[in-house]
């Protein structure tokens, strides 16, 4: 199948910034990304963060759990994961969820034009287990419990507005969300073995307070059509939102969840894949698998959040394996953009780019120690593709 790249231009300050994608042509579907050598060529030594890095980028420490943010009097949460960042002015606010269980809930950094690090504080607390999470385009974050049962919370970054609880976007173990202001919804994902795939339609878009809960409908192969259909009880007792819907596609651990230009991708850890779906065309397929990567080794190992970059580039990050976050090319090249050395007993979480797309956020959950208090929170920056 071929693919023609789409707009590749980032609307900065915005969340709505549309963030390149792949358009499918014809009726045939292409073969999942394969190893390949990465826009950004090789790895280098492991600078002083223990990271390597490609030639031209460099690493900071952020924050570091229990310990107070540098430049402020707060102190950093356990178990850093799911991230976005915010325009604030000139600046910019990097939020990101704790998952611990129970006083799981999410921080805040804020930074002026140059990089500073200027405030830190907590925007959500009294939740539990807070994994990948979402932005919204209203410029609010999406903080998803990891539990069954759990809740989707929005928050506000800026930490002036209160948590609110949003049930009417279901009750299930809530891994990332996405939001599509195309078709105006948003896209959930299920962290279980047999997981499904949501979108939660809004009454009204811009308040998450109602609306219908829907669920993938296809069948069970690696590619094909969907459709859409209502989730009759969102609350999800006593039957679980996942089996309310006959014919409604199980995933493998679903875990992070990106949109950009009419598609959305999304990971499943059970079976290490990305998948791809065509909003315009209802279909979807893979773009990532690593038992169908047909020559060398399998580069992306223990798929996890994910993001994407103004030139259409996704990436992604590994739930331990080799500590690496992986890039997926338009091209459909798979390679890794970076390594941290010497933390096999941890994984890579929050991956968000700053609004000028500059900079790189995301955090080690377990860095330092290998428990969920010695997570590290870091920042690369460096000549990323426009």
């Amino acid at each position: 199948m071929e693919r023609r790249t789409l707009l590749r231009a980032a609307v900065l300050g915005g969340s709505s910034a549309v963030l390149g994608g792949t358009l499918w042509r014809g009726a045939a579907y292409a073969a999942p990304a394969q190893p390949g050598t990465s826009p950004y060529g090789a790895l280098g030594s492991p600078d002083a963060n223990g990271i390597r890095l490609p030639a031209g980028f460099t690493s900071r420490v952020i924050a570091r759990s229990g310990q107070t943010v540098p430049g402020t009097s707060y102190t950093w949460h356990n178990a850093p994961d799911g991230g976005a960042c915010y325009p604030d002015g000139t600046g910019w606010i990097y939020v990101s969820n704790s998952e611990i269980n129970p006083s799981g809930g999410a921080s805040a950094v804020k930074f002026s034009s140059t990089g500073t690090v200027t405030g830190a504080y907590r925007i959500l607390s009294g939740t539990r287990q807070n994994c990948a999470g979402g932005k919204t385009p209203w410029n609010t974050w999406l903080s998803c419990e990891e539990v069954s049962l759990g809740y989707v919370y929005e928050t506000d970054p800026w930490g002036v507005n209160a948590a609110v609880q949003r049930p009417a976007m279901g009750r299930f173990k809530h891994e990332a969300a996405a939001a599509d202001p195309v078709r105006k919804v948003i896209y959930l994902t299920e962290d279980e073995t047999n997981g499904r795939f949501y979108r939660f339609v809004p009454t009204t878009w811009g308040s998450l307070a109602s609306g219908t809960l829907q669920v993938m409908v296809a069948g069970s192969g690696t590619s094909g059509s969907f459709s859409w259909a209502n989730v009759p009880d969102p609350d999800g007792a006593p039957t679980t939102t996942r089996t309310q819907v006959s014919g409604s596609k199980s995933f493998n651990g679903g875990e992070g969840c990106h949109y950009a230009s009419d598609t959305v991708w999304f990971t499943t850890k059970g079976d290490n894949r990305v998948w791809q779906v065509n909003l315009l065309t209802n279909t979807y397929e893979l773009a990532y698998d690593d038992s169908l990567v047909t020559s060398g080794t399998a580069p992306l190992t223990g798929v996890d959040n994910i993001t994407g970059s103004a030139s259409g580039d996704l990436f992604v990050a590994e739930d331990g394996g080799n500590m690496e976050i992986c890039i997926i090319t338009p091209g459909d090249v798979v390679a890794p953009f970076l390594r941290i050395d010497g933390q096999s007993a941890s994984e890579i979480t929050g991956p968000a780019f700053s609004p000028d797309g500059t900079r790189l956020y995301f955090s080690s959950q377990r860095g330092t120690s290998g428990s969920s208090s010695g997570g590290i929170t870091y920042e690369v920056k460096g000549p990323f593709r426009a």
